[in-house]
């Protein structure tokens, strides 16, 4: 018996936001027939799968009923510790796939395995002789760095900063002089209630000449980027109260 594919399956940028993008606005009509005709998942979160799936199927009829579909969850270790931390074993989720089924991975948003669990499926699926098929759609970090004015043929993606103040203002220095020193692009992201503490210890860190670029709700209705020297977003948040909203966000720092 043939293998099945392992689809990196992308997922809208809205999850837990207000608003959401018509689907065929962010997911190519490929990607959308792909989705529509699996029956077998490796998820970040069952419940918002099913979601998508709800969203998928009013576009496009699916190959069996949500209910149906079958669904497991990556354990919740992978999500605190990192798929490689630990010595997790993925390769028991892709049974499905050795009896035949393709499978699809999917996040709660944007593409599975950056930024996001899902890379120990991946590597699995790659050691089981698996093929890995990742489908086309939105990848916040590669919007953001598009957006930000900022080097796009050197960058580094450094995930979440530290939540100690200390910690964060150590991290945003070092990470400031790399830019600075080598001309590589930083991206890091964060959770949207913490956007703004994050927005103003990287105005009151960096130095003024810096290029700081945020990108905040990316193919959404209300999507915004904004890149501008530090010393221009000293003034901006000094004359403007905080966003009464929270978005998703990216932040990237340059010379």
């Amino acid at each position: 018996m043939s293998t099945g594919t392992l689809y990196l399956v992308p997922t809208p940028l809205d999850h837990g936001c207000d608003s959401q993008a018509p689907l065929p606005e962010v997911l190519p009509l490929g990607t959308l027939r792909v989705t529509a005709g699996l029956t077998h998942w490796i998820s970040e979160n069952a419940k918002s799968t099913r979601a998508f799936l709800k969203r998928v199927d009013a576009e496009l009829p699916l190959a069996q009923p949500v209910q149906a579909q079958q669904i497991t969850e990556l354990p919740r270790a992978v999500h605190k510790k990192g798929d490689h931390a630990g010595g997790f074993d993925a390769r028991p989720l892709l049974a499905p796939a050795l009896q035949g089924h393709d499978l699809g991975l999917v996040s709660e948003a944007g593409m599975p395995a950056v930024a996001d669990p899902g890379s120990s499926v991946v590597r699995a699926a790659h050691e089981l002789g698996i093929p890995v098929v990742p489908l086309v759609g939105p990848v916040s970090i590669l919007l953001a760095l598009a957006a930000s004015g900022l080097n796009g043929q050197s960058f580094a993606f450094v995930g979440y900063l530290p939540q100690d103040a200390a910690a964060r203002t150590a991290r945003i220095r070092e990470l400031e002089a790399l830019a600075l020193r080598t001309g590589q692009t930083q991206l890091f992201i964060e959770t949207p209630y913490r956007n703004q503490a994050l927005l103003q210890a990287l105005a009151h860190t960096l130095a003024p000449t810096t290029w700081l670029a945020v990108g905040a709700g990316l193919t959404l209705p209300d999507a915004r980027i904004v890149g501008m020297r530090v010393s221009d977003w000293r003034r901006r948040l000094a004359d403007e109260p905080p966003q009464a909203r929270a978005l998703p966000a990216i932040h990237a720092i340059g010379p």
